[in-house]
């Protein structure tokens, strides 16, 4: 609480002397948005309905933003989706030097390499990563989604800044207090609808802020050769009471040689649950902990052959460790992997055909097969 205080406290200097001159600057806005139409089909399953929110899915994402002079900036933006509509960014960003900034609102908090470009127009695949997925895995109510569905939108400050050191490296860094995940009293995992639902005014569950940052290293080798790796962690509780906490570790690599990218991630959480008076009636095994353990990763690969053609491969995973509610059909270590290889069709810079087809290899499940066409623009 104490941080929090001298965060205000620094916040309301800088906004004293942010803008001494404001009215010498003219207010420039800039309005953009991108949205993708995608098509699931599930070949393998007769029911795809069954294990999966298939057929046809909208994306969209519009973003205005008002730069109100050199030190200070608003950004509003609003996403649809499987989900409905939500407000995800709200917030006004201080910039006092590139090493210190300020951002206050709702907006995703900086975790791993694709929080930055998880718009769909932003990225290859017609999907998500598995540890970030919102609503499209295959199997999604069985692993209570993610395990960390992004855009992660979430209400809070952020500190962050960028320091190079000469022309070829770079660091960034960020910190950040948010309201956090919620989940309910008693409950075994975190609600990613209580997380993110305005019917219950998007507030804190608890009362207590969650805590986290990210520290990124950048090298320019040369003008073709360039790497970033990165750290992220987030740490908070769930339940209203206060007795269940969650913490999630990530690192993540980007490698672009020439044309070719390569990106790679990988994310922990492990989450603590009550236990109860009866736990041989809640849950599916003996008790041994009151936590469990869920991990993902993914590799990519891009490359584009020509203007109007691009190719990627992705490998990713998900797997959960430890106990399960008894009506949970999840074994101990219930594990998927995923295989996607997909192409791009680029008709212009704004505008692509996303075709992908994912091999789904389930340890508890059958195997699945999934095919996605999807158009994407961003304007």
């Amino acid at each position: 609480m104490r941080a929090l205080i001298a965060v205000l406290l620094i916040l309301a200097v800088v906004l004293a002397y942010a803008e001494p001159s404001a009215t010498a600057f003219e207010i420039e806005r800039n309005f953009a948005g991108s949205i993708q139409l995608d098509y699931l089909a599930i070949p393998s399953n007769e029911r795809g309905r069954d294990i999966a929110l298939d057929g046809f899915t909208t994306e969209l994402a519009l973003k205005l933003a008002v730069d109100f002079g050199e030190r200070t900036s608003a950004n509003v933006k609003v996403c649809y989706g499987c989900h409905g509509f939500e407000v995800a960014m709200a917030y006004l960003d201080l910039r006092v030097v590139d090493q210190l900034n300020f951002r206050v609102g709702r907006f995703t908090p900086r975790f791993g390499d694709f929080w930055l470009r998880h718009d769909p127009a932003n990225h290859r695949a017609n999907t998500k990563p598995l540890m970030y997925d919102m609503g499209r895995m295959l199997r999604r109510t069985e692993f209570n989604n993610s395990i960390l569905p992004i855009p992660y939108a979430d209400n809070g400050v952020e500190v962050y800044g960028t320091q190079w050191f000469g022309d070829d490296v770079q660091i960034d860094w960020a910190a950040h207090l948010v309201q956090g995940l919620r989940g309910p009293e008693g409950g075994f995992d975190v609600d990613f609808v209580l997380s993110r639902s305005p019917a219950l005014y998007y507030i804190d569950n608890n009362s207590e802020p969650a805590l986290g940052g990210r520290l990124a290293l950048t090298i320019n080798f040369t003008d073709f050769i360039s790497a970033t790796v990165g750290g992220s962690t987030i740490w908070g509780r769930w339940d209203p009471d206060r007795f269940n906490d969650y913490l999630i570790l990530g690192t993540d690599l980007y490698l672009r040689v020439y044309a070719l990218a390569l990106r790679a991630e990988a994310v922990t959480r492990r989450t603590e649950f009550t236990i109860g008076p009866n736990p041989e009636s809640r849950f599916r095994f003996e008790i041994d902990d009151d936590f469990f353990i869920k991990e993902g990763f993914y590799a990519e690969l891009e490359y584009p052959f020509s203007r109007w053609l691009e190719a990627f491969f992705r490998l990713d995973g998900l797997r959960q460790r430890g106990n399960v509610l008894v009506t949970s059909p999840l074994s101990r270590d219930s594990a998927i992997l995923r295989y996607t290889p997909g192409v791009n069709v680029v008709f212009h810079p704004s505008l692509r055909l996303k075709l992908s087809a994912e091999f789904w290899d389930f340890s508890d499940f059958q195997d699945e097969i999934a095919l996605h066409a999807g158009m994407t623009a961003n304007f």
